[in-house]
């Protein structure tokens, strides 16, 4: 298998970007895009750091991405595992990327930045849900805003009911804890106690 190793012999097969993909890219929140965020309640947050790539989800209600200014954004981290992965690489390397995904929309929105993390007290209680602060925000420094048209989303078939999974078919969380750790955790006992559980320390 023939490797493709050079800038020039990718752009031999690709070519240039037209002008409708060069013009949409803006190094600042416009008032369009603005509405993608507000409208957005999932965002996929990729990080870079000494040990490689993370990308992890974030969702919460619309507009939980906070926009504070033109080229600033601030989002709360909430209760989650603990493993920190995205927060770790932020402390030590602050490019970020961001994407937006819309319920019903095949547009997404992507952002390019630097980010870094606050424990400010006061910002923190702003982001209050149900009287639960998250324990940091994360402040993102746009450099680059622009969206990506909606062929992956109509290829994917992302929001078509018919074309959705059943949860039964894939394996439950339990399942894969037991298998990993030789039934040391996970099983059926996790499975049956994680929707009480997360409901506990959703926020």
């Amino acid at each position: 298998m023939q490797t493709i190793s050079t800038i020039a012999e990718l752009e031999g097969i690709y070519g240039q970007p037209g002008e409708t993909a060069r013009v949409k890219v803006t190094d600042h929140v416009t008032p369009h895009y603005a509405s993608f965020i507000e409208a957005s309640p999932f965002v996929a947050l990729a990080t870079v750091g000494p040990e490689g790539l993370d990308c992890s989800p974030r969702g919460d209600g619309r507009s939980f991405v906070r926009i504070h200014d033109a080229r600033t954004l601030m989002m709360p981290d909430r209760q989650g595992n603990n493993r920190i992965d995205s927060l770790r690489n932020i402390v030590r390397d602050p490019r970020v990327a961001l994407l937006f995904l819309i319920p019903g929309s095949g547009n997404t929105l992507r952002i390019n930045g630097h980010a870094r993390l606050t424990a400010d007290e006061t910002l923190r209680a702003s982001f209050a849900v149900e009287g639960k602060l998250p324990r940091t925000v994360i402040v993102i420094e746009v450099h680059e805003v622009y969206f990506q048209c909606a062929r992956a989303i109509i290829r994917s078939r992302l929001w078509d009911p018919s074309s959705h999974v059943a949860p039964a078919a894939l394996p439950t969380p339990g399942t894969i804890l037991a298998a990993l750790s030789q039934n040391r955790v996970g099983g059926e006992d996790y499975d049956r106690a994680w929707p009480e559980r997360a409901r506990q320390s959703m926020w």
